[in-house]
């Protein structure tokens, strides 16, 4: 069901630094089929440590009888540069050394990711994306998105995300540098660069993605006896040794910055003045328990967008709640459709 693909963009990426990639590749999956009128295209832009599959993460709204099912929709979801599932990231081969860029790849920021996301649109021949969906970092990107090319998009979905990285969002993140900055190996240029950092980074990173009632609710101790080893304690140390299988250091430092880039404002003007110009329909979710991106950032969002709607998911697991709330996700996501099929 699942069609994967590579794209190799041959031609010099110049990023808003001023940074120059040689070439780079992207690594996008497709399910289902382009339809005649070529108005059937769902394009998802995938979470910080997502990848290209959305079967994979996202089995709750996607495949056979789902919210978005194959049968009626063609989906496309690339891996965003920077990041470790085929597209082009700092373990990649850079070809003016023939050796990886490690520390030498360059600071990307959302703009430069969509920018390549664009491109491979372009070279798809998609002139128009029936519903842009994007979550969390993703869901940053694919607001972008629509400020960028405003006549490609008929329709947004954006959960969990900001017109502008907060302060406390940022400071999460650096701290999850440094926690990888600490490694004594993340100077070295090797594959397994700082990854017990990342380890460490990675237990910080689920402070965020959930909350205190989540803890309370899923890692609280039976044994009331206990002196050590407590189940918060193995499940902190789970979570980064579960990463460090799938993920590298690298990667994780630089969409972390990446992240932190997001400010639709920058060079543009003011944020509500941006928002204001967007003329699709916009749905803007936010997660009840989200301390991550809270609730305010998205009814922001909405209260900005002319034709904007807004939906709370009630969960307990906080900014994850995304990835776990299928159920009221596709309610409220056919609730957006029904109203906006009668505008």
């Amino acid at each position: 069901m699942v069609s994967q693909h590579e794209f190799h963009y041959t031609q010099p990426y110049t990023t808003e630094e001023g940074k120059t990639l040689p070439e780079f590749t992207l690594a996008y999956a497709t399910i289902g089929q382009l339809n005649e009128a070529k108005d059937n295209v769902i394009w998802v832009c995938h979470a910080f440590s997502g990848n290209d599959n959305v079967l994979d993460w996202w089995p709750g709204l996607f495949g056979e009888g789902k919210l978005f099912d194959p049968e009626k929709h063609f989906i496309v979801c690339a891996n965003m540069l920077g990041s470790c599932y085929g597209s082009t990231g700092p373990l990649s081969i850079n070809p003016a050394t023939k050796t990886p860029y490690f520390h030498d790849f360059p600071l990307l920021t959302n703009r430069d990711i969509i920018g390549a996301f664009d491109i491979l649109r372009q070279h798809l021949n998609i002139e128009k994306v029936s519903q842009l969906i994007g979550c969390s970092l993703g869901g940053q990107q694919a607001l972008e998105w629509t400020i960028s090319q405003p006549e490609v998009f008929q329709s947004l979905i954006c959960i969990g995300a900001s017109a502008k990285h907060s302060p406390w969002g940022i400071a999460f993140n650096q701290t999850q540098r440094m926690a990888i900055e600490q490694d004594p190996s993340w100077q070295e240029k090797s594959v397994k660069a700082g990854l017990e950092g990342m380890k460490t980074a990675r237990a910080v990173a689920m402070l965020s993605y959930r909350n205190y009632q989540t803890y309370l609710a899923t890692q609280q101790d039976p044994d009331d006896s206990k002196l050590d080893n407590f189940r918060a304690c193995t499940y902190q140390s789970y979570q980064g040794e579960k990463m460090a299988k799938r993920f590298n250091a690298f990667s994780y430092w630089y969409l972390s910055k990446a992240m932190d880039s997001q400010n639709i404002g920058r060079g543009r003007g003011e944020i509500e003045a941006i928002l204001g110009e967007i003329q699709i329909p916009c749905l803007y979710i936010g997660l009840s328990s989200d301390i991550l991106f809270p609730i305010e950032e998205q009814k922001f969002l909405a209260k900005h967008t002319n034709n904007a709607h807004y939906s709370e998911i009630d969960s307990l697991y906080g900014h994850d709640g995304f990835l776990i709330e299928s159920t009221q996700l596709t309610e409220v996501v056919n609730q957006y459709f029904e109203q906006i099929a009668t505008i």
